[in-house]
């Protein structure tokens, strides 16, 4: 696919998923046809966030169907999506199922697989007035659509208001983010530093995919916004950019979050900007064979 039309094609799956339209519904699942599997991956994305306002049944149907997908991290993101619908995803407990114990699966997705079996069996049971669920923020009881939206944005319980008023601070919290990324690396993400753009350089010159500041729940209840994550390699790379007290405390909680949940975790620091590609190669090659050369962006 030409690039400029993937990017176009890309840019829209995301508009409609931010849109939250129901019936942008038709239009997404176009887009899960297309060749480009980037397209395919935010299209199923998009489809998650419709939960509440789509048809849940013809919404579930095109997830299941994109379980099958080719590419791993499309397959992931329609994991993700399914989580969302609840109960209406009760279908698709047995595809999941498959999913979370076959060995030739990619670890992440048998993880993420997991939780939605969670997720979705918990709605239910929800849904059938077996357990009742409340909100974590003012206490109200929440029903199995609102358990399932929470638990799928934030991790945690919210009712309804609670959740708009949470999702607004969070909104806020990552525009000002977007707003400090101001470096293009040369595969175009815009990063915060000088040190994370010469990251991304590297790892687009030996074609290692990553996905750059995005939430990712590595533990029950907590999401963290890794610098870098290689979903192929289930790798988090972070680049401590900073040398101030309140800078210093934060990285080692989240340090320590990546070692009590056993996760490989790669660390560099501003004081090695000068041999990142060096660093990286090394700390990287602990967990995967990377070539004998390469590019040394």
């Amino acid at each position: 696919m030409d690039r400029s039309i993937e990017k176009k094609l890309a840019a829209r799956a995301v508009e409609l998923g931010r849109a939250g339209e129901g019936g942008a519904l038709a239009e997404l699942a176009e887009l899960l046809l297309k060749e480009s599997a980037e397209v395919r991956r935010l299209a199923a994305s998009a489809i998650g966030k419709l939960a509440g306002t789509a048809d849940s049944a013809a919404a579930v149907a095109e997830l299941l169907r994109v379980l099958r997908d080719p590419h791993p991290q499309v397959r992931q993101y329609a994991v993700k999506a399914l989580s969302a619908y609840g109960m209406a995803a009760e279908g698709a407990l047995s595809d999941l199922r498959d999913m979370a114990a076959a060995a030739h699966e990619k670890e992440y997705n048998r993880r993420d697989a997991s939780k939605a079996i969670e997720t979705i069996t918990q709605a239910c049971r929800v849904a059938a007035a077996e357990s009742v669920k409340t909100c974590q923020r003012c206490g109200v009881a929440v029903d199995a659509d609102e358990f399932a939206r929470s638990r799928r944005a934030f991790d945690r319980v919210f009712c309804d208001a609670c959740f708009d008023q949470v999702y607004l601070q969070r909104r806020n919290f990552d525009t000002k983010v977007e707003l400090n990324k101001t470096i293009r690396a040369r595969d175009g993400t815009l990063l915060q530093s000088d040190g994370e753009r010469l990251i991304a350089d590297w790892l687009h010159a030996q074609k290692i995919a990553y996905r750059y500041d995005e939430r990712i729940r590595i533990v029950e209840g907590y999401a963290i916004r890794p610098d870098f994550y290689l979903p192929e390699f289930d790798v988090y790379i972070e680049y401590w950019g900073m040398d101030t007290t309140d800078y210093k405390i934060g990285m080692l909680k989240k340090t320590k979050l990546y070692q009590q949940e056993g996760k490989r975790l790669i660390s560099l620091s501003f004081q090695e900007k000068d041999r990142l590609a060096d660093l990286l190669r090394e700390k990287l090659g602990r967990y995967v064979r990377l070539p004998v050369t390469g590019g040394t962006e």
